[in-house]
C-alpha cells in the first residue's frame, strides 16, 4: 500500500473510533431506512449491455493529487447541475482529512436529486457501510488495494443485505485477478497509480482485455474528452467515473454534454 493510502487509512481508523463512541454500531443499525435504493448497479449494467455511454459525475472539493479544486464549494448545487446536464449518477467524496468531504453531503445531495449516489470513500470498516445507508447513499466503493478478499466478500454481503450496490475498484492486473474470482459484476478500473498519483488512461484499456464481457466495467480517472470515451467504447467500456475534468471546467453542464457527444 502506498504512503498516502497508509496515511489516509490511519487517520480514518482514528476518526472512526471517535464516531463509534458518539454512535455505536448497534445504535446506527436502528437508524437504517428500508432497502430501496436508486439502483446504480442496474444503471451501469443497462449502459454496458446497450452500448450506451453513462457518466458517474464526481463531486469533491480537493484531493492529494490536485490540491484545492473548488473554492466556493456547494455540493448540492453541483449535483443539481450534474443531473440536469445528463449525468447518470453522482459520486461524492466524503473523506474529510485529505478530500475535505463530509458524510452529511450524501443526505444533502439525496434530497436535491433523483439519480443514484455513490459514496466515494475508503471503506475499511463495516460501520461505514451502515453509515452510508443511513446517510442515504445508493452505492459504495470498495477498493481492492486496501481490502483483502474475505473482507470484500463480507462487505458485499452487508451492502446487499441493507440495500446498497457496490463498485469494486482495481488498479492492476494482480488486483483484477483477485476481484474476478469474487464474481461481483461491477468492476471499476482506476487509471491513477496510487504510488505516484500519476494517471494513464491506457490502464483500463490494457486491463479490459482480462475481463469477461459478463462484467460491467467502469473506467475511472483521466478521461477528458469525447474522443477518450470513443476510444474506450472500442474496448467495450461505456461507464465512466469522471471528476476533475468536469469540476475544473468553466461550465460543468457544457462539459458533461460534450463528453457524451451531445
Amino acid at each position: 500500500m502506498s504512503k498516502i493510502l497508509n496515511e489516509i487509512c490511519k487517520r480514518l481508523k482514528e476518526d472512526l473510533e471517535v464516531t463509534k463512541n458518539r454512535c455505536s454500531l448497534s445504535s446506527l443499525k436502528k437508524l437504517l431506512p428500508n432497502k430501496k435504493n436508486r439502483n446504480l448497479k442496474n444503471l451501469l449494467n443497462i449502459s454496458h449491455n446497450n452500448n450506451n455511454n453513462n457518466i458517474i459525475a464526481e463531486i469533491k472539493k480537493s484531493s492529494p493529487s490536485a490540491g484545492n479544486i473548488i473554492n466556493y464549494y456547494q455540493p448540492d448545487k453541483i449535483a443539481i447541475q450534474y443531473e440536469k446536464s445528463g449525468a447518470g449518477a453522482i459520486s461524492i467524496l466524503t473523506e474529510s482529512n485529505f478530500f475535505d468531504g463530509h458524510i452529511d453531503h450524501l443526505s444533502l445531495i439525496n434530497s436535491k436529486t433523483n439519480i443514484p449516489i455513490l459514496r466515494k470513500d475508503f471503506i475499511i470498516d463495516e460501520y461505514q457501510i451502515y453509515e452510508s445507508k443511513v446517510f442515504k447513499a445508493d452505492a459504495i466503493l470498495l477498493i481492492a488495494t486496501i481490502l483483502n478478499d474475505n473482507t470484500i466478500k463480507k462487505f458485499i454481503e452487508i451492502a446487499d443485505d441493507i440495500g446498497l450496490d457496490c463498485i469494486i475498484e482495481t488498479h492492476s492486473s494482480e488486483e483484477l485477478k483477485r476481484i474476478i474470482k469474487l464474481n461481483y459484476e461491477i468492476i471499476g478500473v482506476n487509471n491513477r497509480n496510487l504510488d505516484t498519483l500519476s494517471v494513464d488512461i491506457n490502464n483500463t484499456l490494457n486491463l479490459i482485455k482480462e475481463i469477461s464481457k459478463d462484467f460491467t466495467v467502469v473506467g475511472e480517472s483521466g478521461i477528458k474528452t469525447n474522443n477518450d470515451i470513443k476510444l474506450y467504447n472500442q474496448s467495450g467500456v461505456y461507464n465512466f467515473l469522471i471528476g476533475e475534468t468536469i469540476l475544473k471546467s468553466k461550465d460543468k453542464g457544457v462539459k458533461i454534454r460534450g463528453l457524451l457527444g451531445k
